[in-house]
C-alpha cells in the first residue's frame, strides 16, 4: 500500500514548503512529532489551525437574544444572552449588534478573525429583498434595510435562516438527530416551526418555507362557522370541534395559535387559573405547576400534548420520519408531554414516529447557527488568506 505522500505525487520538499507556506499564514499549526518506524528523521504533524477565523451564531427569538462565537473546528469561545427587551425591530437589531460585539471581545478575538455571522430568527429570508418575512412575532423584523444594517455594523458576510430549520440542523448535529436519515425538529414556543433534515441535508422547499406548519389552516366543520372569519378570530363559534380557542392571539392564525404556548395559556385560564398584574400566567408557569400536581395545569399540559400528537400525525403521514424531535420553549418540558403523545399517536392512526425530546435545549437554534457558519467561514478564511498572498 502506498504511503499518502506517494498517492499525492508529491515530493517532500514540495509538501514541506507547501506546509511552511499555510503555517506562515496561520492556517494549520503543528500538532506534535512521530518518530519513524525505520531509522529516518522525525515527521512533523499538522493539524488545521482552528483559531485562524471564528463564526457568530445568533439566536433572536421574541424572549432572548442569544450569542456565541466558534471558532473553525466548531468549540464554542464565548456567548451571552440577554433578554430581548427591544420595542422595535431597530431596537431588537441593536441588542443584538451589541451583545454580538461583546461575545467577540470576551473571546479576546480580533474582530477582523470574524469570518462568517449566521442569524436565525422566526420566518422566511427571501434573498431577492434582503429581508424577512412571515416573522408575526418579531414585529417590524421584516423592514427592508434591517439586516443590511447589521451586516455592515459586525462588518461581516451575513446570512439569515430560520429559526427551526438551524435548530434541526444543531439537533442533527450535535444532539438527539444524529444518525438518522429523515429527522424532523418541531420548535414549540411563541410560535410554531419545524425544520426537516433528510440524509443530512436540510430540506427548505422551493421558496424556503418548508417548515411552516404554523401556517396550516384549520378544517372548519361542515355546516359550521368559518374559523377564519369575524367570529373565529376571536376564538368563539368553535367548541364542540376540537378546535376551541384556535384564533385571537395576536395574528396568530391556523395550526399556530392552536399549539404554541398562548393555547397552553388559555386553556389553562378556561380551567381556572390565572396569574397576576406582577406575574402574568405564562406557559412555563402552567408547566411548572404542571410539575406541582396541580390539577388544570396537569390537564392543559394533557390538552396540548393530544393537540402536539395530532400535530406529529400530520407530519409523519407526509414525510414519514424516523425520529420527531420535540423542542423549543414548550418542548423544552416534553417530559411532560411525551406519554400523552405517545397514547395519542397509538389512538389515532397508524404512523408512529419515535418521538424525543431535544437534547440541546435552549441550544438548539444557536448551535444550529454555528454549524451552519462553519463551511462559509472556512472557505471565506482560505479565500482571504490567497487574496492576501499567503
Amino acid at each position: 500500500m502506498s504511503s499518502p505522500l506517494r498517492a499525492t505525487g508529491l515530493s517532500k520538499p514540495t509538501v514541506s514548503s507547501a506546509l511552511a507556506a499555510l503555517e506562515e499564514a496561520g492556517l494549520v499549526r503543528e500538532a506534535g512529532r512521530q518518530a519513524p518506524p525505520e531509522r529516518g528523521r522525525v515527521a512533523v504533524l499538522y493539524e488545521p489551525d482552528p483559531t485562524a477565523g471564528y463564526v457568530l451564531g445568533l439566536d433572536i427569538g421574541r424572549a432572548w437574544l442569544r450569542v456565541a462565537a466558534a471558532d473553525l473546528d466548531g468549540t464554542v469561545v464565548a456567548r451571552a444572552e440577554v433578554r430581548n427587551r427591544g420595542r422595535s425591530a431597530a431596537a431588537m437589531a441593536d441588542l443584538a449588534i451589541a451583545a454580538a460585539r461583546r461575545v467577540v471581545a470576551d473571546a479576546g478575538v480580533d474582530p477582523a478573525l470574524v469570518a462568517h455571522t449566521v442569524v436565525g430568527a422566526p420566518g422566511v429570508y427571501d434573498p431577492e429583498r434582503r429581508r424577512v418575512r412571515y416573522a408575526g412575532n418579531l414585529p417590524g423584523w421584516g423592514r427592508a434595510g434591517l439586516l443590511d444594517r447589521m451586516r455592515e455594523e459586525l462588518g461581516t458576510p451575513l446570512s439569515v435562516h430560520n429559526d427551526a430549520n438551524l435548530a434541526a440542523l444543531g439537533e442533527y448535529t450535535f444532539g438527539a438527530g444524529r444518525g438518522s436519515r429523515l429527522f424532523v425538529y418541531v420548535l414549540v414556543g411563541t410560535g410554531l416551526g419545524m425544520g426537516v433534515v433528510a440524509d443530512g441535508r436540510l430540506f427548505t422547499g422551493a421558496h424556503g418555507a418548508a417548515g411552516e406548519i404554523g401556517f396550516l389552516p384549520l378544517l372548519p366543520r361542515v355546516g359550521g362557522p368559518d374559523p377564519y372569519g369575524p367570529r373565529g378570530l376571536k376564538g368563539q363559534g368553535l367548541k364542540g370541534q376540537g378546535l376551541e380557542g384556535q384564533q385571537g392571539l395576536e395574528g396568530q392564525q391556523g395550526l399556530e395559535g392552536a399549539v404554541a404556548a398562548e393555547a397552553v395559556v388559555r386553556a389553562a385560564r378556561e380551567l381556572g387559573m390565572s396569574g397576576t398584574r406582577s406575574e402574568p400566567l405564562t406557559a412555563k408557569a402552567v408547566f411548572d405547576a404542571a410539575r406541582d400536581g396541580v390539577a388544570p395545569a396537569l390537564e392543559a399540559v394533557r390538552q396540548e400534548a393530544e393537540r402536539l400528537a395530532h400535530v406529529i400525525a400530520a407530519v409523519a403521514a407526509v414525510l414519514d420520519p424516523d425520529l420527531v424531535v420535540l423542542g423549543g420553549g414548550v418542548g423544552h418540558s416534553a417530559d411532560l408531554l411525551l406519554r400523552t403523545v405517545e397514547l395519542t399517536l397509538q389512538r389515532i392512526g397508524p404512523l408512529r414516529p419515535r418521538v424525543a425530546a431535544s437534547a440541546l435545549g435552549e441550544n438548539a437554534v444557536l448551535l444550529g447557527a454555528v454549524a451552519t457558519g462553519l463551511e462559509a467561514a472556512r472557505e471565506q478564511v482560505f479565500t482571504r488568506t490567497r487574496e492576501g498572498g499567503g
